[in-house]
């Protein structure tokens, strides 16, 4: 054999290492599995790592056992994993996961904390708060996001230096230990927001030349504005059809974010505030999300319906959207509803 054949080899087994290597480093440190809820895994008594590995990995909750076997092995924890029923968050990694298995922070111990779609910040921090947790602290992160935190999550370098967390913090139902810290909550959230925006979302935004922070800015306002899932994509063309005409959003939603209430209609006086959030008086999108908006908003922001209406209200009795063409329809209406 040639010494070039034998270089050639060496080169070739090198290559084929190295790529295995990057390849278990990928899928143990960086890889989430593919849960888009919260999924509960008991590991009995007895379990050992590869058990484990395969009840998680039959679950989506990680990629394969092998990999929790290898890091648990590489951290001297192999034999520590503690019996117990678990609740796994979307977007968790296998550090992550076991971290929860050998520290026995098992569902007896988590709090389970709902944030329903459209709730700000601040309403999620009243509801930490009533859980036992810091919602100051939680606010505190949200209002002033580190830049160790904008590193973590590439999709949040859309966010001005100035600029918050409202918009990104998915709304569901998640599962916290008792003395989790804010950082820890926010980044689950972080998470699992990651988890359900999809490759093939984010691809078609970048298609229409959009940022992804524009979509969740409509979405936060649509979310508040129809009452219905199968309202919001006519409601998102609304927005859009104004936009593009270069009319003003006027959307009370904006508005209700301005003053902290729970309006669906505001009065003259009211929509006369000078906030850049009020789009009663700016023009285009407020500067940032006015909500924390589920997936059916962001959808509807990506995917709006092709509409010819450029004006809506609310029917108080049934609490559906009516559409119209014309500002001359649209008052036509106001009228035909007692508003």
């Amino acid at each position: 054999m040639s010494l070039r054949r034998k270089i050639s080899i060496v080169l070739t087994v090198i290559v084929l290492i190295a790529v295995g290597f990057l390849y278990v480093y990928n899928q143990t440190y960086l890889t989430a599995g593919s849960i888009d809820s919260p999924q509960t895994v008991l590991i009995a008594k007895g379990d050992n790592a590869l058990v484990a590995g395969e009840k998680l990995s039959k679950k989506g909750v990680i990629s394969g056992k092998y990999y929790l076997a290898y890091y648990l092995w590489k951290k001297g924890q192999l034999h520590n994993l503690v019996a117990g029923v678990y609740i796994f968050n979307p977007g968790v990694k296998i550090p992550e996961v076991a971290r929860i298995i050998t520290g026995g922070e098992v569902a007896s111990t988590a709090v389970q904390v709902t944030f329903p779609e459209g709730w700000t910040a601040k309403d999620m921090a009243d509801r930490l708060n009533s859980n036992g947790f810091s919602g100051n602290e939680f606010l505190s992160i949200v209002n002033n996001p580190s830049q160790e935190l904008r590193d973590k999550f590439p999709f949040l370098k859309e966010i001005s230096k100035n600029g918050t967390l409202e918009g990104y913090l998915f709304p569901d139902t998640y599962f916290f230990a008792k003395d989790a810290k804010a950082d820890v909550i926010i980044e689950k959230m972080l998470k699992n927001f990651d988890v359900k925006i999809t490759q093939n979302m984010r691809n078609e935004v970048r298609e229409q030349k959009k940022s992804l922070y524009d979509v969740l800015i409509m979405a936060s306002i649509v979310e508040k504005e129809a009452k219905y899932a199968d309202e919001m994509k006519t409601v998102s063309s609304v927005f859009y059809n104004r936009l593009e005409i270069g009319q003003r959003l006027q959307s009370d939603a904006t508005l209700e974010y301005v003053l902290g209430d729970k309006k669906i209609q505001h009065s003259i006086e009211e929509t006369k505030n000078t906030s850049p959030y009020n789009t009663y008086q700016v023009q285009g999108l407020p500067p940032g999300p006015v909500s924390n908006p589920g997936i059916n908003a962001i959808n509807a922001a990506i995917y709006p319906e092709q509409s010819d209406y450029f004006y809506f209200l609310t029917d108080l009795k049934t609490m559906r959207t009516i559409f119209s063409k014309t500002f001359e329809e649209h008052v036509a209406n106001k009228n035909k509803y007692g508003l």
